[in-house]
């Protein structure tokens, strides 16, 4: 089994039958604050303030969007996943069971359906989102998550990537590519298609506790980043934590996605992960935003080349002030991301440089924040400055002519 495997696979009949026996007694046996999450160290404590120092407008929600539960392959109860979520310090967080063929450690519509009213009675519009998604899953092309739709889809009615997305484009919904490059044909190989290019929102870059920039390298196969974007998906690049225990929303050093959100509710969500207006990091309580010439991370730069200004907000508090950091400057390369610009700094201020750029070398940049005293367990090729631990990832700017 590798470090991208799942680690749970025990008799999955059996918690069906469990659940089936009880019935809606699991509704009313789960109690909001477990005795096991009270004794948990929650994140909430620690971490930077929700404003941003170089933008207005919005504030930043720890968000999770990718979690299991009994109802596929995961080991908890979905009654208690809302509530442990929301105590542990996220204000956003999704349900986003496997959906597979005939059901099988899937969902069924009324699993769908029980999702949705678990979520619904959790949300607390203002202070905590709710969603309720679905992760599709092919053994071999990969996994997507989806959220903000009616209705789901399994392999039954949507065994290709171009019925999947024939699928979300009629429901409406928004989407993301899961631990890119752990399944073999990765999504295709990330095939474009223009009409899903604004419901595609998302790309994992952590998963777990796992980097996943150059998954896949050391078997042959290109970043996932590079392969994504430079296939022509506007993506933004989210953390999650893929929990399949019990403890969701507490394990530290696991995937977590900041949003900056106009209000904290399904709709203001929505808009910010469509405006791809968040990042990516594995540290609870971290604060990032970064803008380019004055556009914020996830947009258009309409911009063909010359000097660029970037400024970027990092904190986490007390805890991380004046720690050493580096802030990578990410742009395309033929197989792993060309790093023009490497820019030391420290947690808890505003980092300004200016990089050139030029669209004829790529239409996207990213930065990566990371921390040089680390190791990257997952390494792309030799001397890669992007070799250090990673701590965060701003969504791509998409420069334009």
């Amino acid at each position: 089994m590798t470090a991208h495997e799942h680690h749970h696979t025990h008799d999955h009949l059996t918690r069906r039958s469990l659940i089936a026996a009880s019935g809606g007694l699991l509704v009313l046996a789960a109690t909001p604050g477990s005795a096991q999450a009270r004794t948990l160290n929650a994140p909430a404590a620690r971490g930077a303030s929700r404003a941003s120092a170089i933008s207005q407008g919005t504030a930043l929600v720890h968000a999770d969007l990718h979690n299991h539960t009994l109802m596929s392959d995961g080991d908890g109860d979905p009654a208690n996943a809302f509530a442990s979520m929301r105590e542990a310090g996220l204000d956003v967080a999704a349900l986003t069971d496997h959906t597979t063929l005939f059901a099988i450690e899937g969902l069924s519509s009324s699993e769908w359906r029980r999702a949705g009213q678990l979520a619904d009675a959790a949300n607390d519009p203002g202070v905590y989102t709710a969603i309720r998604g679905f992760e599709w899953s092919h053994p071999l092309l990969g996994h997507v998550n989806v959220w903000y739709s009616g209705n789901f889809t399994d392999l039954g009615s949507s065994s290709s990537m171009g019925k999947l997305y024939d699928f979300i484009e009629g429901s409406g919904g928004i989407s993301g590519f899961n631990h890119p490059g752990r399944e073999v044909l990765r999504f295709n190989d990330f095939s474009y298609d223009a009409s899903l290019r604004d419901q595609m929102v998302g790309l994992e870059m952590f998963n777990r506790g796992d980097d996943y920039l150059f998954d896949g390298w050391s078997n042959g196969q290109s970043s996932p980043l590079n392969a994504c974007l430079n296939a022509g998906w506007r993506t933004g690049l989210t953390g999650v934590t893929d929990e399949h225990g019990t403890n969701w929303g507490f394990p530290e050093g696991k995937g977590r996605t900041g949003l900056w959100v106009a209000e904290n509710t399904r709709n203001g969500v929505l808009e910010a992960m469509r405006a791809r207006r968040f990042f990516a990091t594995r540290v609870s309580g971290l604060r990032l935003d970064a803008t380019a010439s004055g556009v914020r991370m996830g947009s258009s730069l309409p911009f063909a080349r010359g000097d660029v200004r970037f400024s970027v907000d990092l904190d986490r508090g007390p805890e991380w002030a004046g720690k050493p950091l580096k802030l990578q400057v990410l742009r395309p390369g033929t197989r792993a991301p060309e790093v023009v610009e490497v820019i030391d700094t420290t947690a808890g201020r505003i980092t300004e440089f200016t990089v050139p750029l030029d669209v004829e070398d790529g239409k996207w940049v990213v930065i990566r924040v990371s921390d040089p005293t680390q190791a990257n367990a997952s390494p792309g090729p030799s001397g890669h400055p992007c070799n250090d631990w990673g701590v965060a990832y701003s969504s791509p700017w998409w420069l334009t002519n």
